[in-house]
């Protein structure tokens, strides 16, 4: 049996201890040819459900009736394309559309005698060939004139197909322009001017663990109804290639925010929390992944937004907090988004929140129920004597009745 040994630096065993937690480790036999077994350790890292940018790292495959669904909906379709796909588009629509007139305008020309007989008046003036009826199409469309070829009054399929080019041609400018404003006022474009820090971390703020992370907007108009959200996502990975994915929310203390300066989001770790029965070490050993969003109004445009991104277990940082980065000055607040990412190091416990709760207020223990020969026995018991009146009363009335 033969092993293999592996010597990692100190400084780089922390880094690896922190990221083992990510990877996934599988094991395969291999015959070697002078009769010997080999083992083959193949270890791949977790992929992340949501990326830092915040798009979701999911693929849909075959799904029912796909293109029919982007056909239905295709100005949303065009929205979500990419820039050189919706002009490559935009351009075949104008050019297919003057190619499909000249066509005919052609065959008109051909089927009214236009192209041969020149003695009588023709429906299209100076339209004999292919090219003369392509640049017709092109002119009526786009209305820059026509010059020496235009219409005559002698066929009225002419001016039909003219006036059926003109509606489609009004129809093809409103759904270019439209798509072409719903692209660039997209929320995506917005959203990215929003932005979560690259770290979350885990420190004591009133004397409770709580797990923060920052938000902040680097465009100067305010956002108007923000509101933060967290989700816990475990995606747990069978060996047949399964996955199993549940989600638990996280309590933020407080998720209504008017984002004016960059603001740290705050989820204390108590009893109900995901994170309440988890230490230091349990969190470096864990497959959680945090995923933060925060849904708000433009105040300019009135749009609906959400910004989103995601924290592992490597980029929690246990015992450290946000610097500062709002100053006050005489007339106004200075912001400094240099040290938006900024931490620093403070003293936490790294035990898990349910520990240090029980170590700092712990229970009290039930009192012992009092012993049976401490109470008074019966015989010893001394009832109270009524009044002096009372008695008085009671002999008067037993006199009279034996009378």
């Amino acid at each position: 049996m033969t092993g293999v040994f592996c010597f990692i630096p100190a400084r780089l065993r922390r880094h690896a201890q922190s990221s083992a937690g990510r990877m996934q480790m599988s094991y395969q036999s291999v015959e070697r040819d002078d009769g010997t077994t080999a083992v083959k350790i193949s270890v791949s890292r977790k992929q992340r459900y949501v990326r830092r940018e915040g798009t979701c790292n999911v693929v849909f495959r075959h799904l029912p009736e796909e293109w029919l669904l982007f056909v239905t909906d295709i100005f949303t379709t065009l929205v979500e394309i990419r820039w050189r796909v919706m002009l490559l588009i935009f351009a075949l629509s104008y050019i297919l559309s003057w190619l499909f007139f000249g066509i005919l305008f052609w065959v008109i020309a051909l089927a009214h005698g236009d192209v041969h007989d020149h003695r009588t008046a023709p429906c299209v003036y100076e339209v004999r060939s292919f090219t003369a009826a392509f640049l017709f199409s092109l002119e009526t469309q786009t209305t820059i004139g026509y010059g020496s070829r235009g219409m005559s009054e002698n066929c009225a399929v002419a001016i039909a197909v003219v006036t059926v080019q003109d509606v489609v041609s009004c129809f093809i400018d409103t759904f270019v322009i439209g798509i072409a404003v719903a692209k660039m006022a997209s929320a995506r474009k917005r959203a990215q001017t929003v932005g979560f820090s690259n770290c979350a971390v885990v420190n004591l703020r009133d004397g409770h663990l709580c797990l923060s992370w920052r938000v902040g907007d680097f465009r100067r108009n305010h956002l108007v109804e923000g509101t933060a959200r967290a989700q816990i996502v475990c995606a747990d990975t069978h060996a047949t290639g399964r996955a199993d994915v549940t989600y638990r929310d996280l309590v933020i203390q407080q998720p209504d925010i008017v984002l004016v300066t960059p603001t740290t989001i705050c989820h204390r770790i108590q009893e109900g929390s995901p994170l309440y029965g988890m230490s230091r070490a349990d969190l470096q050993r864990s497959d959680l992944e945090v995923v933060v969003s925060f849904t708000y109004t433009d105040d300019s445009t009135g749009t609906l937004h959400q910004t989103r991104t995601s924290y592992t277990q490597d980029d929690i940082l246990w015992g450290h907090v946000f610097q500062e980065m709002i100053r006050a000055g005489r007339r106004r607040y200075t912001v400094d988004y240099v040290l938006f990412n900024q931490t620093a190091k403070v003293l936490a416990p790294e035990i898990s929140a349910e520990a240090y709760q029980l170590k700092r207020w712990p229970r009290p223990s039930p009192r012992p129920s009092p012993r049976p020969d401490k109470f008074p026995s019966p015989a010893k018991v001394m009832l109270p004597l009524p009044d002096a009146h009372l008695r008085h009363d009671t002999l008067a009335d037993a006199a009279r009745a034996e009378t």
